[in-house]
């Protein structure tokens, strides 16, 4: 397992030229790297240690229920939850006598959750995946090693020649480049919106309050509280297994069940619920970021000299409304990467060359 996850450190790699922000990294490298490290433990304990222990009756094989119960489902009775342990009920949950109308909760989930979680991982990195593709190591090439300052005079002046000569030759033509990874953005959005219904629907609707009531449990009587994490991830259920007797009728075999692999799973889950929680509105605050970059165009000058502090406001006035929002947000990006004293000289030659080519536009 150790080993396993040392593989994962491969994500966290120095890229010296970047294309994305930290919140696109935080979705695509961070929470992948997360669930997969989650999939691995629960299947390195599901796999090393029993998932599952029954107490079985005499004449009954232990590795045959834990095998059935385990395949199967086990159940509890959400009614005996609020009763008091000791006196009333044996565990949350767990109530002796029920007959077949009282209702019982079945656990089918715990075989799945490994898998579930490494499925999330792919859908957490399919945005990184795709922008990659679309990218194609524009920057990379655009930049040509200008991000480090320390170089030749001569190799720094042809270098900035290129890359002014790229930007004119191809202005307004990088529109798609932009749109192609703000969609990008947008699907993380969407990603972790889809991936909270989802996890909502696989623990049949006890996912999106899981954590709220976490939460509120220490604000509950103490006679009227029951742990949340326990009712979703029991940790004693329930399994009735059938068999045939000696006679040929059929008997019926009411067994306890414990889960130890849920004491993972709560603590996995309820990391997951906050997480999720922060990433969607830190997601949503970033979509709205670039709604307003695209639809408020007087902010761009202002951007791109935040950005980069050794540029004149000025030229990032001209330089904003002389291009188009694909234009302009390649710029920042270069600024992004670029030594800085470099990107000032590029600023200063580019706004040169634009304005003996056509004149500043008003």
């Amino acid at each position: 397992m150790f080993k396993l996850l040392g593989g994962l450190s491969v994500y966290f790699r120095y890229q010296p030229v970047k294309t994305d922000n930290a919140v696109f990294r935080l979705h695509n490298v961070f929470t992948t790297v997360l669930l997969l490290t989650c999939s691995i433990i629960i299947t390195a304990t599901q796999y090393v240690g029993q998932p599952i222990h029954c107490i079985t009756g005499p004449g009954l094989p232990n590795h045959v229920v834990n095998t059935f119960c385990w395949i199967t489902s086990t159940f509890t009775m959400p009614d005996a939850f609020a009763r008091e342990v000791g006196k009333e009920v044996a565990h949350p949950g767990v109530l002796n006598e029920y007959d077949s109308s009282q209702d019982k909760k079945y656990y089918t989930y715990y075989q799945w959750v490994c898998f579930v979680l490494f499925f999330q991982a792919i859908m957490c990195y399919t945005p990184k995946y795709l922008w990659d593709a679309f990218e194609g190591g524009l920057l990379r090439t655009i930049i040509m090693g200008l991000n480090i300052g320390v170089c030749h005079v001569e190799e720094k002046d042809k270098k900035k020649d290129v890359i002014i000569g790229y930007l004119i030759r191809h202005e307004r033509r990088h529109k798609l480049y932009a749109f192609r990874y703000w969609g990008c953005e947008l699907l993380c959005l969407v990603n972790i919106i889809l991936q909270l219904w989802m996890m909502d629907s696989f623990f049949n609707g006890e996912f999106l309050s899981y954590g709220t009531r976490v939460l509120g449990y220490s604000d509950v009587p103490q006679e009227e509280r029951y742990d949340p994490m326990i009712y979703v991830f029991p940790r004693v259920t329930k399994c009735t297994f059938h068999k045939y007797g000696a006679s040929g009728s059929i008997q019926t075999h009411d067994s306890l069940c414990i889960l130890p692999l849920n004491i993972v799973n709560e603590k996995t889950y309820i990391f997951l619920w906050f997480w999720y929680i922060i990433l969607a509105v830190i997601l949503t605050l970033l979509v709205i970021y670039r709604l307003v970059i695209l639809f408020v165009p007087s902010i761009r000058p202002r951007l791109l000299h935040a950005r980069a502090r050794t540029i004149p406001m000025e030229s990032a006035v001209f330089i904003s409304r002389r291009t188009d929002v694909g234009d302009w947000w390649l710029l920042y990006m270069l600024a992004r990467n670029m030594d800085p004293l470099i990107y000032r000289e590029l600023i200063a030659e580019l706004v040169k060359r634009m304005g003996e080519k056509s004149g500043p536009r008003a």
